[in-house]
């Protein structure tokens, strides 16, 4: 027998910051955190949970003790004993506060509780919770059966856990002590959560009230109480408020109609991305960094560079977008069809397999219609980073770049922006006046016949940040050979200029074409003084 409420409720007064402690301390002793639970289940059976496959670690918590019990409630969401439920937690909070509902003699979770690194350097801690609905820490509405979460939930109000897209932005994300952060359209709180360990104060806001509810669960029980929420659209909730840095996962599916309030804007095509970059220079302190993660049409007949370059054009920012895929419109469809659980029988009630094709069908139509009465050839994906530095003359830079990354990214985002501000203040007769140093994990590649005398190319070929590989010359090879922070460019120019028995006036006027090139895209960086 039910005896307990079905969820904890986002109209209840807030939770008992004592019988919060009281859990936290509760999965802390059990070792319920990323670290524990990896250390239980094998890096086979975390993989798979990460797929939403819980078989494997279903297989790895067969014991009894208090860690078992606790993946098998809030990761696995299956029902245990309350005997053994009462030894992992304070069991009585968490079903006055409705963490647990009870059923006889067992207990079962009512929500997604999931142990999250959240690491930051000279942290205490980086032990952290997301609290999410049941089925949607990864996999989206997809994730879930046909019945939904909890009674009374819509399927288009879930609130989605950790997945892919909430890890990508967060490590994208500049991290540096800051007063005012904002997390739009936060969801359950993930990068909130990431925000609250570097800044003085965040807020975050969503136009779903459950999601803010779930943001509050997921601080407080991770210990964090700097954080406010606030309901609404965009920027709606904080008006005229300025930020050092703004950062949103939001609701970028350009889908044809709003089914999931967590991934589909309402808005026609890319227009809520569009909006939300256009509007942030209003909300940015000076020097303050706007962070997201966006889809963008590519329009029958438009180059898709045109299409981003408008939506940052006149906004004072410096801009750097890195497009990392595109699907075509019916690639499109289909992982948003099967995100929704379309592809499966059963996902909207009881239905022959048959019916279940039909709506699957008629549903793969509606976004092909949709994009076709659009003009629209495929969908770009990637993140835009958005500064507010004040120049005269912004740096807006547009690119492909489908490669891997070194993640965390952020500190190098942080790094390209800092030297767009030394490429834009020096002409070349004072860049070749600074002095570089090569940057970390940079390496030389010479490519050509075997046997031959000379390379065909001298490729370089950063580990590090971006990965990015560029073909140089002999002047940029021997450059960035003795490029050790000690002499001046012009110098090592003169130098080299002799050694190859060139003219020194015409090598000056070539190489910082080629100088800033190796500036922006970050192997060689200048040294202070």
């Amino acid at each position: 027998m039910t005896t307990s409420p079905a969820h904890p409720d986002p109209h209840r007064p807030a939770l008992d910051p004592d019988r919060i402690a009281r859990l936290r301390e509760a999965l802390r002793h059990a070792d319920f955190t990323a670290d524990g639970c990896l250390d239980l289940l094998g890096a086979t059976a975390y993989a798979a949970l990460a797929r939403s496959e819980t078989v494997p670690a279903l297989r790895a918590t067969r014991g009894d003790g208090p860690l078992e019990t606790l993946v098998r409630l809030f990761l696995l969401q299956q029902p245990v004993p309350y005997q053994r439920a009462a030894a992992a937690l304070p069991v009585a909070d968490c079903l006055a506060d409705g963490w647990l509902l009870r059923d006889g003699d067992q207990v079962r979770a009512t929500v997604d509780v999931r142990p999250y690194a959240n690491e930051v350097a000279g942290a205490e801690s980086a032990d952290a919770w997301v609290v999410s609905d049941l089925g949607c820490a990864v996999g989206g509405a997809g994730g879930i059966g046909a019945a939904g979460t909890a009674a009374g939930v819509a399927r288009r109000d879930l609130v989605l856990g950790v997945g892919g897209a909430s890890t990508t932005l967060a490590g994208l994300t500049v991290r540096r002590p800051v007063r005012e952060v904002l997390d739009l359209g936060t969801g359950s709180g993930v990068q909130a959560l990431h925000a609250a360990r570097h800044a003085a104060r965040v807020t975050a806001t969503d136009v779903n009230p459950r999601a803010l509810h779930f943001t509050r669960l997921t601080l407080a029980l991770s210990g964090f109480g700097n954080v406010e929420t606030a309901e609404g659209s965009l920027f709606e909730p904080v008006g005229e408020r300025r930020f050092d840095l703004v950062v949103s996962n939001p609701p970028f599916v350009i889908s044809p109609g709003g089914r999931f309030t967590y991934r589909d804007g309402g808005m026609p095509g890319d227009a809520l991305c569009r909006r939300l970059v256009r509007e942030a220079a209003a909300h940015l302190e000076p020097g303050g960094y706007c962070q997201l993660l966006a889809n963008w049409q590519h329009v029958r007949g438009e180059d898709w560079h045109d299409r981003l370059a408008e939506w940052v054009a006149g906004t004072g920012l410096d801009a750097w977008v890195v497009q990392r895929e595109v699907q075509d419109v019916a690639q499109y469809a289909e992982l948003w069809l099967r995100d929704a659980g379309d592809h499966r029988p059963g996902a909207e009630g009881a239905e022959t397999a048959e019916a279940a094709r039909a709506r699957y069908d008629a549903r793969y139509e509606e976004w092909l219609d949709a994009f076709e009465a659009a003009g629209v050839e495929g969908v770009g994906f990637g993140w835009i980073t958005l500064r507010a530095s004040g120049a005269e003359q912004p740096a807006v830079h547009i690119e492909e770049w489908p490669h891997p990354v070194e993640q965390p990214l952020g500190p190098h985002i942080e790094r390209w922006f800092a030297r767009q501000d030394f490429l834009r203040s020096r002409d070349d007769a004072a860049l070749l006046a600074a002095r570089y140093r090569l940057a970390a994990e940079v390496v030389q590649e010479q490519v050509g016949a075997p046997g031959a005398e000379d390379p065909e190319h001298v490729i370089l070929r950063q580990n590090r940040g971006m990965r990015r590989a560029t073909k140089v010359d002999t002047v940029g090879a021997g450059f960035t050979g003795v490029c050790d922070g000690t002499l001046a460019a012009g110098d090592i120019v003169d130098a080299i200029a002799q050694l190859l028995g060139e003219d020194r006036v015409v090598l000056r006027d070539r190489v910082p074409e080629s100088l800033r090139l190796l500036v922006e895209q970050g192997f060689v960086d200048p040294v202070a003084g």
